[in-house]
């Protein structure tokens, strides 16, 4: 059985555009042309053996969107050229208040200060801190009180 075809010249004026316009949609404009030329080096391959000539612009385009599939598989593959990073602006730099805030702790009494820190910095509670320094759990208690009322007098007064 055989098809009466137009020439392949005939079917590249009336489709190739359709197929053009198809492709930029697809693909976008910076590789449509490439897509196209593609698709229509595939169709011209497979023309001769084409059994079925009632719709050849349809023909076209499902071997355009078989080339937009392929460019998109591969262009995930392919390495993106990138600028130089943009100068990233710091955020201004503010002083940290802990070091202060330690430094002021540091100033207690003894007892205070190993209360203190024990709570705050190693997470003890008041039983483990009264172990540590060698009292009951309501004197840790007492100590931690004293040392915060001592710190923050002192932080109000600076």
């Amino acid at each position: 059985m055989s098809v009466r075809l137009p020439p392949f010249q005939t079917l590249l004026d009336r489709h190739g555009d359709d197929v053009l316009a198809y492709l930029r949609a697809a693909v976008g404009r910076h590789d449509a042309e490439d897509c196209w030329q593609e698709t229509m080096l595939a169709a011209l391959r497979a023309y001769p053996g084409l059994r079925d000539g009632s719709n050849l612009r349809g023909w076209l385009l499902v071997i355009a969107h078989r080339k937009a599939i392929d460019l998109h598989r591969t262009s995930g593959r392919r390495p993106i050229a990138v600028g130089e990073p943009a100068e990233q602006i710091a955020a201004p730099v503010r002083p940290d208040p802990e070091p202060e805030l330690w430094a002021a702790v540091r100033t207690l009494p003894g007892k205070q200060r190993a209360a203190v820190t024990l709570r705050f910095a190693a997470d003890l509670d008041y039983r483990a801190i009264g172990n540590a320094i060698g009292c009951s759990e309501a004197a840790a208690r007492q100590n931690v009180r004293a040392g915060l009322a001592a710190v923050r007098k002192e932080w109000r007064h600076a």
